[in-house]
């Protein structure tokens, strides 16, 4: 009885979330992202305690590859899950059969399959990752945030890297939007290489999860706790460079909320890991206060550098070479982008120690929405500042868009850099004249570095 009501809750959440995605494409509704993703993150709060509401079959394998699903529940609620998603599909083109858009299974106009599938590809992985870490890590087990993180990891992919592959992100939608199309000559060849991709997508998640929490899985190597940092480190400023690239390039309309997604998820994902900072500014803050060890922070920073490059080569082949410039928006110039970037990277920062780091945010209500709290200043200082200087904020972001740009961008990202570095500054100066519990964040700091000699000394 309890698996026929899991297999009814997979169906059920599964047909809601295609469905959505129908509706949405067929009705050429520009905010679709946002509309799918939220279909998931309510599907997922409504029917998480009945199955697990994995509503896609490379989330359900990837739950099988670390041992949180069994087999035959992963074969069975693979197949409810596509069958689900083709009824779905077959429903929507239904009710709109007279629309002038259609569902149309591939790579958009001017890419190739293998583009759309490291697409496919990365924003599953994202997917996958974000689901084992928020839902399935023992550290998150009480954690209200699940459903809003990995709702809106679709919001992250769908505008940037949707603009590329359609983002299915998901085998079950991607063959719903198959059945649901107009079957165009070469259109079914798109859904083995999509679902392939998918499939990769949610392995990879099975392997870095098991990197990131060694605990979980008994792994007793020396050192594991600074290499899962590390990886988290790269894996975060990753996603976020990449996921601002891809919308840049797409010249997606809502970039600030997409690039806010990634930051919000991979925050809540990672957080209790190695602080999930994805940001060398952010890192000079938390350093500034006393809340990480200066050689910690140094490899944090060298970490997020690399990451970032390989994020801007990433984007930059997937766009076949193509790249963009950082720098001032006409009628603007390096004072006014200094002004705006220092002031909003600021901001970021200041909320970063003030939600993450300080004492008095230890057991508050407030801790369960800290990621919230962070990925929400990139909306801010992204519409806010966008048309003056971009609104980087980050000097990892900044870094990353001279991946290929040569000596001119390199010039820019590095005054960008100091623009950045200088509101770090002063958020940790305003932290310490608005915290009150600052004498105590000291202590605590220096009590963790008395208690690390002492290990040492032992």
């Amino acid at each position: 009885m309890a698996r026929k009501r899991a297999l009814v809750g997979e169906f059920v959440g599964t047909f809601l979330l295609m469905f959505t995605v129908g509706c949405n494409v067929l009705s050429g509704t520009a905010a679709a992202g946002s509309s799918i993703g939220f279909s998931l993150m309510v599907g997922i709060y409504a029917l998480a305690k009945v199955s697990g509401a994995n509503f896609n079959p490379a989330v359900s394998v990837t739950l099988g590859l670390v041992g949180k699903l069994p087999w035959a529940d992963v074969f069975l609620y693979s197949l409810v899950q596509t069958l689900a998603g083709a009824l779905a599909g077959i429903l929507a083109r239904a009710i709109f059969k007279s629309s002038e858009f259609a569902l149309a299974l591939g790579p958009a106009h001017g890419f190739e399959w293998w583009q759309a599938g490291v697409c496919e590809l990365v924003y599953t992985f994202m997917l996958c990752f974000v689901v084992l870490n928020t839902a399935c890590a023992a550290a998150n087990a009480s954690s209200q945030f699940y459903g809003l993180s990995i709702g809106l990891v679709i919001v992250a992919g769908a505008f940037g890297a949707g603009a590329v592959s359609g983002g299915c992100f998901n085998p079950a939608v991607a063959f719903g939007v198959y059945t649901g199309g107009n079957h165009s000559p070469g259109s079914l060849s798109y859904f083995p290489v999509y679902a392939t991709f998918e499939f990769v997508g949610g392995a990879l998640a099975a392997f870095l999860f098991k990197q990131v929490r060694p605990d979980a899985f008994e792994d007793g190597e020396s050192g594991a706790e600074m290499k899962a940092k590390v990886i988290s480190e790269a894996l975060g400023t990753y996603m976020l460079v990449l996921t601002v690239g891809l919308n840049v390039l797409a010249a997606s309309p809502a970039a600030p909320f997409s690039i806010a997604a990634s930051l919000m998820v991979m925050v809540f994902s990672l957080g209790d890991v190695s602080g999930a900072h994805f940001n060398p500014a952010v890192t000079i803050s938390i350093l500034a206060i006393g809340k990480i060890k200066a050689k910690e922070a140094v490899v944090y920073m060298v970490v997020q550098v690399c990451a970032a490059l390989v994020a801007g080569f990433t984007y930059s082949i997937i766009y076949g070479g193509k790249s963009f410039a950082l720098g001032p928006n006409d009628p603007f110039g390096l004072s006014e982008v200094a002004v705006a970037e220092a002031f909003f990277t600021f901001v970021l920062c200041f909320v970063v120690i003030s939600v993450a780091c300080s004492p008095s945010a230890e057991g508050k209500n407030y801790s369960q929405v800290y990621g919230l709290a962070i990925g929400s200043c990139i909306v801010v200082g992204g519409f806010a500042i966008g048309s003056i200087s971009g609104g980087s904020l980050n000097p990892a972001v900044s870094i990353g868009t001279f991946a290929i740009g040569g000596f001119k961008f390199g010039v820019t990202a590095a005054l960008y850099t100091v623009f950045e570095l200088a509101g770090a500054g002063v958020a940790a100066l305003i932290y310490f004249q608005t915290h009150e519990d600052v004498e105590l964040c000291g202590q605590a700091g220096e009590s963790d570095e008395d208690e690390e000699e002492s290990d040492v000394e032992k």
